[in-house]
């Protein structure tokens, strides 16, 4: 092998460890089956979530991963393997590839990293189920707010029929 090749293939390797170190999520999936339309279509979708595809030899991509320090996807390194990067949300491009999968019935997830922690197939389905970051966060601010509201309304129960029976007092009297 030239040492030409050999300095590509080390770039490459050195890219990978680089984004999966700032990588909020790292999916593995199999893109056979998929046409060139629908791998495009794919990676415009990810760009505007800040994440990308790469297609990268699987002996690069675990060198990459064992010099990240990443554990325990060796074996789904198997076939054509094509690693999905987002940078951003931890679960919007593993929501965005199902999506793809389950509108083309082509290509599959083997296994992953959400926030560093790994999962297979049937746990980052699950993952793409919930609803977004946002969402829960409205959701949990709305459960904060809501005793507080209750509250508010107690307190104001006795001020109002205050101002009713002055009201009704008032009336009376003209």
């Amino acid at each position: 092998m030239s040492e030409r090749a050999i300095a590509e293939k080390s770039k490459v390797v050195e890219s990978i460890k680089e984004k999966l170190g700032r990588s909020k999520v790292v999916l593995l999936s199999n893109y056979q089956g998929m046409t060139v339309k629908d791998v495009t279509d794919l990676r415009k979708k990810l760009r505007v979530e800040d994440a990308e595809l790469r297609v990268v030899k699987n002996t690069l991509l675990l060198r990459a991963f064992e010099q990240a320090g990443i554990a325990g996807l060796k074996e789904h390194f198997a076939g054509s393997t094509a690693v999905i990067l987002g940078y951003k949300d931890a679960v919007t491009p593993l929501k965005i590839f199902v999506k793809l999968m389950k509108d083309s019935e082509k290509g599959a997830l083997r296994a992953g990293l959400v926030e560093k922690d790994v999962y297979g197939e049937k746990e980052l389905r699950e993952i793409a189920k919930l609803p977004s970051k946002e969402v829960l966060l409205g959701k949990v601010v709305g459960g904060l707010n809501a005793p507080i509201y209750g509250l508010v309304n107690v307190l104001q129960g006795p001020i109002r029929k205050l101002v009713y029976a002055l009201d009704a007092v008032k009336a009376k009297k003209s």
